[in-house]
């Protein structure tokens, strides 16, 4: 059988000791290692002349094949298998209300509203932040462990923007004292760990310090061999927060984070996930006591603010700032799709991030955490002649803020003092909000005498 190529490309030939299958969809070669003697690979191997075997799509995933009569044997193996469970894993702990009479119902989009529908929206949502501390102060700091990187010539713009975002967050964590010795610094949304790597850096020769790194998605671990210190321990957790019993993330963090597995009936904490109807959770830092045994209140939460449009009124944690001010799940649902209204020139700012080695890494944070809705979704056809271009804007921004300050109370009514600033300039990012939280002092326990 002749290697399959591109038409009018008959003499295009695979690379010495690859695949002889054409990948019509790429353009290229299938670049997969063949067993010897063999033109293809295992997923190709059905184009093998004297193969008569049959492959079938796999009941697991039908993104790949497999030979028919070794179906069984693949099975066990099979990487898209149901693995066991670890011990942190508990099914939907985390998942947000039990109450069915309060889970939301599906919404019409905002494209679908009146002109008087989304006008009185818009007046319940003045009404609603009328009285809310809307300035934000600046705290746009930096730290130490990151100047000779942001010095760096070879960094394009979307690496020195991120650098620039990360030693904010830094300086903001020791501002609030922080960084020290005997902490445990829990990144949710890790990715490639680079918070944590820069952590790592700015507590060189700090002891007993522990990361864990909480993803859910399958990713490239791009920082995790750059760790300059061998006596930091540093775990990763590839788990989705709806299921993590370490009681992490805002409502898990502040409350009895300790005895999170021990069955008892409180409140989950918000999930972090790709999927639509989440709420959005630590995207970028939280720093807590290591836990030994005593109930230690979490040292403190640092949070880069982001993806409003995500949020999901079932894992909210501000529902009782909602309905003490009038509005209930119907409304919160509007607020959090009219919130990407704030970021609406993102997309052509992210557009040109420059080719640099965190372009990746631009891309991706981009599809997490700057992901625009469609033109339709937005309603802006329905906006036209009620909200000028800065006015919507002006009105995502309030969504934003007062989805915000529903979580500032629930920490304050957790004993927590809780403060929005924006943490770098809105150049660098137009989502520069940074939640930070530190337990009041008669939440810190007394030390003890021996």
């Amino acid at each position: 059988m002749a290697a399959r190529g591109p038409p009018g490309a008959a003499m295009a030939a695979p690379e010495p000791g690859r695949c002889a299958h054409f990948v019509q969809r790429k353009g290229r070669f299938c670049r997969m290692v063949p067993a010897a003697g063999r033109r293809f690979c295992g997923e190709h191997g059905h184009e093998e002349e004297q193969n008569d075997r049959k492959r079938i799509p796999c009941p697991l995933d039908p993104k790949h094949t497999v030979y028919e009569d070794q179906l069984q044997k693949h099975l066990k193996k099979c990487n898209s298998r149901e693995k066991p469970k670890p011990v942190y894993f508990v099914q939907d702990i985390n998942a947000g209300l039990k109450d069915v009479a309060e889970i939301p119902e599906k919404q019409v989009p905002l494209s679908c509203l009146s002109i008087e529908e989304m006008q009185n929206l818009i007046l319940k949502l003045k009404k609603a932040s009328n009285g809310l501390e809307l300035h934000l102060k600046e705290q746009i700091l930096s730290h130490q462990a990151l100047q000779e990187a942001l010095n760096d010539p070879k960094n394009g713009e979307s690496a020195f923007k991120h650098l620039k975002q990360q030693a904010s967050i830094l300086g903001n964590m020791e501002k609030l004292h922080l960084l020290g010795p005997g902490r445990c610094f829990v990144e949710f949304g890790a990715g490639r760990g680079k918070l944590s790597h820069w952590v790592d850096i700015a507590l060189e020769n700090v002891e007993n310090v522990q990361f864990l790194l909480v993803e859910r998605a399958t990713t490239r671990f791009k920082m995790d061999g750059k760790h300059k210190r061998r006596d930091s321990v540093f775990e990763r957790l590839q788990v989705d927060i709806q299921h993590l019993c370490l009681n992490l993330a805002l409502r898990c963090l502040v409350e009895t984070y300790t005895t999170c597995c021990d069955g008892e009936d409180e409140e989950p904490a918000p999930k972090r996930c790709r999927a639509a109807q989440t709420e959005v959770a630590p995207h970028k830092s939280a720093a807590n006591e290591s836990a030994t045994g005593d109930h230690k209140p979490v040292a403190g939460i640092v949070i880069a603010l982001c993806c409003h449009h995500k949020c999901d009124w079932t894992h909210y944690v501000g529902r009782d700032f909602f309905k003490s001010v009038g509005l209930g799940q119907v409304e919160f649902h509007y607020f959090q799709r009219m919130s990407s209204w704030a970021t609406c020139g993102m997309q052509e700012t992210t557009s040109k991030a420059s080719a640099s080695e965190d372009s990746e890494d631009q891309t991706n944070d981009t599809e997490e955490h700057e992901q625009m809705l469609s033109r339709t979704e937005s309603g802006s056809d329905t906006l036209q002649g009620i909200l000028s271009a800065e006015e919507r804007k002006e009105m995502g921004w309030l969504c934003k803020r007062l989805i915000d300050h529903g979580r500032i109370e629930y920490l304050q009514r957790q004993g927590y003092q809780a403060a929005l600033q924006c943490y770098t300039e809105s150049a660098v990012s137009l989502e520069n909000v940074l939640l930070t939280a530190v337990p009041n002092p008669a939440l810190i326990p007394e030390p003890t005498i021996s």
